[in-house]
């Protein structure tokens, strides 16, 4: 029977793992064992280094040398005959330079930062493609590792990332880029065949799935568009529950002067409540039917239906006034609760395309809870609403006969075409606006993380590899929104989808021959322009950069 040993060596301080495997000695008539040495234990990641069964390391594979021992200056050798492609791993080494995400995760996983990178580069160029097709990748390209790094060593790699490091990861990214900037915040759903991770449950399902799922919310910034931070929690909370936990992590985390911009489906008292006590400034969506709402429509629904209250840029008619909150707070410690008035900006909009479409969508679902109620066939969640917009009776003679409420549909019609955004922050309503309108790159990243970096289903058995999966997909995510994020103010999705623009650059190719400089490939006109709008310098041949 083999099990694994730790033994920490008091003079040098390293801790040696062994395994040792009983058997019975026939002779002596007792249980012996013996015992191999396999390797030595890292105190940061807890991986095993293995050694070559004396104590001392194993060669070290050319990738991994540079993270221990220190290099020279100039030109790095080349160690054999390669020719790989390098264009879109370049660009990638150059955004993580810009963006400090590749000093970040030196600092915080020294041991196995290359790796993470190169799984990440590995997931944006190979789209959907499983990590055991990665041997063939790493064959073919440049990339930092430059290693294959087979399916068990990636899942040990997603195993060793600890919370304790990613958080401090969080952290240095939020230092860089944290002032100023509104985060969006949202969530996502991806489903799971496992039923061995914890937070696997049927809840909402915002694909439609049947699967159960986990739940993943992320902050994004909407200035500098690029991921600050996620959290995974269990698939059957609901966004509005998933607040006041996000303010308690952001403030071990040590995040100050945080500003949030949310959908309707965050929308709560004391959610609201939650951010006026840590002192957060938000921009959140609101539900027309909240009595507030509809005394502001049907106080100035009217009047704001002219020229001067119109904005062209978003074809919206717009009004802002001040109400005040009726903030409470509960003082468990001291066993009373504080009450007052918090100021508040309420944003009115109206949009006629929306008064149109509104009506349609409320026609049809008028139509299916008629259809719902004729044929017996309730749903348990709408009983409410039937009962606000349906009078229901049934008869020996006539069976079920189904009559509208007719005040109540006139009432939901008043609302039709406007929305509202409350703020304790932005006075200006189309400053709101054009905020909330940027909170939809998370959207788009929620659909890069589960649909490029596959990540739709978990795919892995446990949920320390959930954990670490998801960071790497992170890490994924936030190259992705960079290009995106250029792509979008240099118009270059006029020219190239994404791939189209990775695929244009991934064909420029890297040659190396030991005791000589790397020779880059031809690099056409086109592609040194897309080098430029992402804000990177041309690749050339006298520099080591493959």
């Amino acid at each position: 029977m083999a099990a694994t040993i730790h033994a920490k060596d008091k003079r040098s301080g390293i801790t040696y793992v062994y395994e040792s495997v009983s058997y019975w000695d026939s002779e002596k008539k007792q249980s012996r064992s013996h015992r191999k040495l396999v390797g030595r234990l890292d105190p940061v990641s807890g991986a095993i280094i293995p050694t070559d069964g004396r104590g001392r390391n194993r060669k070290q594979k050319p990738s991994q040398a540079s993270d221990i021992m220190p290099v020279k200056p100039g030109p790095v050798p080349s160690l054999h005959t390669s020719r790989l492609f390098f264009g879109a791993t370049y660009l990638f080494d150059r955004i993580g330079e810009m963006t400090g995400v590749t000093a970040d995760l030196k600092q915080c996983f020294p041991y196995t930062y290359k790796q993470i990178l190169s799984i990440a580069y590995y997931m944006i160029l190979e789209d959907r493609n499983p990590l055991s097709r990665f041997e063939r990748w790493s064959q073919l390209h440049s990339h930092p590792y430059g290693e294959d790094i087979p399916s068990q060593r990636s899942s040990e790699l997603f195993m060793s990332i600890r919370e304790e490091e990613k958080a401090r990861f969080f952290r240095l990214q939020a230092k860089r880029r944290m002032e100023k900037e509104f985060w969006a915040y949202d969530s996502t759903s991806i489903s799971s065949y496992s039923d061995q991770l914890k937070l696997v449950r049927y809840g909402k399902n915002k694909d439609y799935d049947p699967l159960p799922q986990i739940n993943l919310v992320l902050l994004f910034g909407v200035e500098s568009g690029l991921p600050f931070y996620y959290r995974k929690l269990a698939g059957n909370i609901p966004d509005v529950k998933t607040v006041n936990e996000l303010l308690k992590e952001l403030d071990i985390l040590g995040y100050e002067k945080i500003k949030l911009v949310m959908d309707r489906g965050f929308y709560s008292a004391d959610n609201i409540n939650g951010l006026y006590r840590n002192h957060y400034k938000f921009i959140m969506g609101a539900n027309t039917s909240l009595s507030y709402a509809k005394e502001c429509i049907r106080r100035h629904g009217q009047e704001m239906q002219s020229w001067t209250s119109y904005n062209e840029s978003y074809q919206v008619y717009v009004h802002s006034e001040t109400i005040a909150w009726d903030y409470t707070q509960d003082r468990p410690y001291k066993g009373d609760t504080v009450s007052g008035d918090r100021r508040m900006y309420l944003h009115l909009y109206y949009n006629p395309e929306k008064a149109v479409e509104d009506e349609k969508n409320f026609n049809h679902f008028m139509s299916r809870l008629q259809s719902e109620l004729l044929s017996g066939k309730h749903v348990p969640e709408r009983e409410n609403i039937y009962k606000k917009y349906f009078t229901v009776k049934e008869t020996p003679v006539r069976g079920i006969t189904v009559e509208p409420i007719q005040e109540a549909m006139d009432k939901a019609k008043q609302r039709y075409g406007y929305f509202i955004l409350l703020s304790n922050e932005v006075k200006d309503p189309i400053k709101a606006l054009e905020l909330y309108r940027n909170r939809d790159i998370i959207e788009k990243a929620m659909c890069d993380i589960k649909e490029r970096l596959n990540c739709r289903r978990t795919l892995v058995s446990s949920d320390q590899s959930l954990e670490g999966k998801l960071f790497v997909a992170f890490i994924g995510l936030m190259f992705l929104s960079f290009i995106k994020n250029r792509m979008q103010e240099k118009e270059l999705f006029k020219k190239y989808t994404l791939q189209g623009l990775l695929d244009e650059l991934d064909i420029i190719e890297c040659y190396t021959e030991p005791g000589k400089a790397p020779v880059i490939g031809e690099i056409l006109t086109k592609q040194a322009e897309i080098y430029d709008d992402m804000g990177v310098a041309v690749p050339v041949s006298q520099s080591s950069l493959c």
